[in-house]
């Protein structure tokens, strides 16, 4: 999952085994969605295949020049875009219980990090805290995910249904209690994921949701 924190918005989602290949698929569909800009900030737990999939969608081709000495050139490969910041949080074990958490800066500097941090209205510190919440979240409101009970689904198709259709009703119809703003009156209004970015202008009902046309001809 790919997860915007500032807005509470599940950006991206692909279901599956967590692989290279569906982690180049997630990070390959955020970069499409999100038109290609770079990100202030990207942050992931420390799993390899984030900075290879990042790299792989954002990357430049870089060339290296003829040298004129004897020998196979240099190949092409692959470097990060200036702006480019991503940074991991990595946890130690012990006997299968995390003893120490810790951060490193993968793409880009520390002054880029902290630059960043600055500029973000929800955290001032390298964490996957939002994205792990809202990984709570949809455990509670999909039953089929809940840990230790007998409701685990039968048929991926099923599964993978129920999944898409609770993460994006989540986006448009949940009220998040930290989105809450106050209008000209002073009145309280509750927003979804998708009203703080933008997305809508009102909170959807699930028959709003379940009769919106997924093609729409002019």
């Amino acid at each position: 999952m790919a997860f915007d924190p500032e807005h509470r918005l599940v950006v991206s989602v692909v279901l599956g085994a967590r692989t290279l290949e569906n982690t180049e698929a997630l990070v390959a569909d955020f970069h499409r969605r999100t038109e290609g800009r770079v990100m202030n900030l990207m942050t992931s737990d420390d799993y390899p295949a984030y900075k290879t999939a990042i790299l792989n969608a954002y990357g430049e081709t870089i060339t290296p020049p003829r040298t004129g000495k004897p020998g196979r050139p240099k190949a092409p490969y692959q470097a990060p875009p200036p702006g480019l910041t991503y940074a991991t949080v990595t946890k130690q074990r012990e006997k299968g219980r995390v003893v120490k958490v810790g951060t490193r800066v993968v793409f880009g500097t520390i002054a880029a990090v902290l630059a960043a941090l600055g500029l973000s209205r929800v955290s001032r510190a390298i964490n996957t805290a939002f994205v792990e919440r809202e990984n709570a979240t949809d455990r509670h409101r999909n039953a089929r995910k809940a840990r230790k009970t007998y409701r685990f689904s039968k048929d991926w198709r099923f599964h993978e249904a129920v999944s898409h259709l609770t993460l994006y009703v989540y986006n448009f119809c949940w009220q998040v209690r930290t989105l809450t703003t106050t209008d000209d009156q002073g009145r309280r209004v509750r927003r979804t994921p998708a009203m703080a970015a933008g997305l809508t202008d009102h909170v959807w009902s699930m028959r709003e949701w379940m009769t919106f046309p997924a093609v729409q001809r002019c």
